[in-house]
């Protein structure tokens, strides 16, 4: 009995299968804390190259980092592992392409939709996750 008990309440409680995470930067103060230690330190060098192709490359290391942030913050609700922000890379198949997601661990598997804004001083990202 207590095993169709405990059967039927995980029918009707869902499991962690999904979550969502989100991120704002306010750009004045992203700006004060950027530097090429915390750039190397956080960005991997597909991302560099990214943000760096534009004339205004700190919009979109702040919509970069807001992304890596909304990503974690969604994991972290189903895998509560460390993911460092090397670990989470945010990438595009041509500069304003819809950005993706690529998670380097190997037993991750989630399926990620991300979505990017910025506007004015502020930079925002989030991100949807289903555990596969």
């Amino acid at each position: 009995m207590e095993k169709e008990i405990k059967r039927a309440l995980d029918e009707l409680i869902p499991g962690n299968k999904f979550s969502a995470g989100n991120d704002i930067v306010f750009i004045p103060d992203f700006e004060k804390s950027f530097t090429e230690s915390f750039k190397n330190k956080v960005y991997t060098a597909n991302e560099i190259a990214y943000c760096d192709q534009f004339d205004n490359p700190l919009l979109r290391y702040a919509s970069t980092w807001a992304a890596k942030e909304a990503v974690y913050k969604a994991v972290k609700q189903i895998d509560p592992s460390a993911l460092g922000p090397k670990k989470i890379e945010i990438f595009r198949d041509k500069p304003v392409g819809r950005p993706k997601v690529i998670i380097h661990r190997d037993s991750v598997k989630f399926d990620i939709a991300l979505s990017i804004s910025h506007d004015g001083d502020y930079a925002w990202a989030i991100a949807f996750i289903e555990n596969l």
